[in-house]
């Protein structure tokens, strides 16, 4: 997965940063396949596209992605990030007839939103992304691989780790599958 980082120091230019992705992927594309990895950019919210990743939407994502051979980039459908964004599932089967959904991960989006947002993912059910939703999104698009669920969240870290993947396991089946 690629994160693709955020505007370098001082500048503005949103369009510049992206076109560097794919100026990068011209190069890590050829590495990554030549050694046997796909990569797959992952969209992020756009409160985070000053500092952490230019790429705030699926459909910004394919277009990068879609200038190189899908076995080689293609995205990640995050629903913590794009389960807001009412063109996401168009996108996704967009990705799907391209071969381009390389990664589905689930993430529920709590409010309040805690500090330190990026360790603030709720619990599948805990927070307002319809799960199953999107995943029917997903598999009609043709997607049959793993899915991955995010739990950063400090609160649930600090408990025991057996009870919190077997509680994960509980809430995939109840919202989910």
């Amino acid at each position: 997965m690629l994160v693709s980082g955020g505007l370098p120091a001082g500048s503005k230019d949103l369009h510049g940063a992206r076109e560097r992705i794919a100026d990068a992927l011209s190069e890590l594309g050829l590495y990554a396949a030549s050694n046997g990895v796909r990569l797959a950019i992952e969209p992020l919210h756009p409160m985070f596209a000053s500092d952490r990743c230019v790429v705030s939407t699926l459909s910004q994502a394919l277009d990068i992605a879609e200038r190189f051979p899908a076995e080689q980039v293609g995205v990640t459908v995050d629903t913590y990030h794009i389960w807001w964004d009412d063109t996401a599932p168009a996108a996704i089967a967009r990705a799907g007839v391209g071969g381009r959904i390389h990664t589905f991960q689930l993430a529920d989006w709590i409010t309040p939103l805690p500090e330190g947002v990026l360790t603030g993912r709720g619990q599948i059910g805990d927070g307002a992304i319809d799960m199953r939703e999107w995943k029917s999104y997903v598999e009609a698009a043709g997607y049959t691989g793993p899915i991955e669920v995010e739990l950063f969240n400090d609160d649930l870290w600090a408990g025991d780790g057996h009870e919190l993947l077997a509680r994960t396991a509980e809430r995939f089946v109840e919202h989910a599958a």
